[in-house]
């Protein structure tokens, strides 16, 4: 469970501090076709998006297709978008979404328990391997866990998103996203202990 969560922990915060008044220019500016805003919006978020799709899959190109698909998905979906949430936490719940529905299209997916980490470069071979078994074992047991444990979950350590953003966009209260991360958290630990 330990090792889950400093693995989970590890994960630097992929998505850029946006100050709210910055943030509502921004989507006004979206919302008025503004190009610039449009690129500053994927500078600002892309990274996140990319990352946590690359999580889930385990495939770097996958990876950026589905992020092209989730960023084209959302540019549709922007009039419609209410402002209630943040806009990165918007774009990863599409993201999402879109892996979901890659993963749901018959034999077009890779099941997470075949996905790997890249190597870093400058570590041993050896603990290359042994990072890569415990990332692959804690990418399987996320993989395994109910549909709503494992958004929550990766929403929280992939995407770095806050209980209160993820309240938000799930439509829950942030207690409830505390008890599903600490019920994912005990479902891993028995998981791992298992394996």
């Amino acid at each position: 469970m330990l090792d889950a969560c400093r693995t989970l922990e590890a994960v630097e915060p992929l998505t850029e501090a946006v100050n709210e008044p910055d943030e509502r220019a921004l989507l006004r500016s979206l919302l008025n076709g503004d190009r610039e805003a449009a690129e500053a919006m994927v500078d600002r978020t892309f990274r996140g998006v990319y990352a946590c799709l690359f999580q889930f899959c385990g495939d770097a190109d996958l990876a950026a297709d589905l992020a092209q698909e989730a960023y084209r998905k959302a540019w549709e979906a922007l009039p419609g978008f209410d402002g209630r949430a943040r806009l990165s936490t918007w774009l990863h719940r599409i993201a999402y979404t879109t892996f979901l529905n890659h993963r749901r299209a018959a034999g077009r997916w890779r099941p997470l328990e075949e996905a790997g980490d890249l190597p870093d470069p400058a570590s041993a071979p050896g603990e290359a391997l042994d990072r890569n078994d415990r990332a692959e074992r804690l990418r399987a047991a996320v993989g395994r866990l109910p549909e709503p444990l494992r958004a929550t979950l990766a929403a929280r350590y992939w995407a770095g998103l806050s209980a209160g953003e993820i309240a938000r966009a799930e439509g829950v209260t942030a207690v409830a996203v505390r008890k599903r991360l600490k019920r994912a958290f005990g479902m891993l630990s028995r998981a791992l202990e298992e394996a």
